[in-house]
């Protein structure tokens, strides 16, 4: 729960004073769209693995 917290503030402290407020709502579209990537990345990962995926070339 600590680290949520910390990214929380780590976020809000990103957009305190970015500026002009198109370039702040760009960003924060743009990490919410990270955010959303990087979770379908993990829920592939963990489905995968959960599933016996064989992580092999051959």
């Amino acid at each position: 729960m600590r680290k949520l917290l910390l990214v929380k503030e780590i976020y809000l402290e990103a957009f305190k004073n970015l500026g002009h407020i198109l370039i702040k709502k760009y960003f924060k579209a743009f990490s919410w769209f990270c955010f959303a990537l990087l979770a379908i990345v993990l829920y592939a990962f963990i489905f995968r693995v959960s599933t016996g995926f064989g992580f092999h070339n051959y």
